[in-house]
């Protein structure tokens, strides 16, 4: 059980190897995908945040419009008081209470727009500037990729020239003996050449009685007789 409990592990550890070499080697590919998605998040991020500002901007006008109205019934109010008319200026009043509520409500709802409003607008400053370091890092780490790829081939080409050169220096130094071999050889059969004709001439001069034949034992035995006839 210990054993295949080893086994299991080990598997575990290579799919986890070739996991991560497979992201290691798709990493500026993933890299730029999530870039993307953040590139969309955002633009999603700056419609949401136009859209509440939108709102603001209404709430803002509504609370504008509440304030002049409010305004407007307090000066009828005073008219009415004016006049001596309390009955009027209290049911202004009770108008002027009704448009005071709504103000407070509207007012409330542009605050916490503007709340809204100034979290998204830190949240989209701060993810827009994380996106832009982010895509000069990949710009730096693509360019960097590049320069060491472009470094590696040379380094594999100057490699493999080198082989091929002394390859090439082997093949000169086998063709330069066999030259060398080759001229000798013509040298020794230039010089055998040359010595067979007059081999060839001693020969005939020979077998034709003008050279004596010294080697021969004819002339061996004729020179003894002539010592043993003349021993002085």
């Amino acid at each position: 059980m210990n054993v295949w409990s080893k086994l299991l592990t080990a598997l575990r550890g290579g799919v986890n190897e070739a996991g991560e070499a497979l992201v290691d080697s798709q990493a500026l590919r993933i890299l730029d995908q999530e870039i993307r998605d953040a590139d969309q998040e955002l633009r999603q991020s700056r419609e949401a945040l136009a859209e509440i500002m939108a709102r603001q901007k209404l709430a803002a006008e509504r609370v504008g419009k509440g304030e002049a109205r409010v305004a407007e019934y307090e000066q009828y109010a005073l008219k009415a008081l004016a006049a001596d008319n309390e009955a009027l200026a209290s049911e202004v009043a009770e108008k002027i209470a009704h448009l005071e509520a709504e103000l407070a409500a509207d007012r409330e709802q542009a605050a916490g727009f503007a709340a809204s409003v100034a979290r998204l607008r830190q949240a989209v400053s701060q993810a827009e500037g994380h996106i832009r370091r982010l895509k000069q890092q990949v710009d730096t780490v693509k360019a960097t990729e590049s320069v060491q790829r472009a470094q590696l081939a040379v380094a594999q080409r100057h490699g493999g020239s080198q082989a091929k050169l002394h390859t090439a220096v082997e093949s000169l130094e086998r063709i330069k003996q066999r030259q060398a071999e080759r001229a000798a050889k013509l040298e020794v059969e230039a010089e055998l050449a040359a010595e067979q004709p007059e081999a060839s001439l001693e020969s005939k001069l020979r077998a034709a009685g003008i050279v004596p034949d010294n080697g021969s034992a004819a002339s061996v035995l004729a020179r003894l007789k002539d010592k043993a006839h003349n021993p002085s």
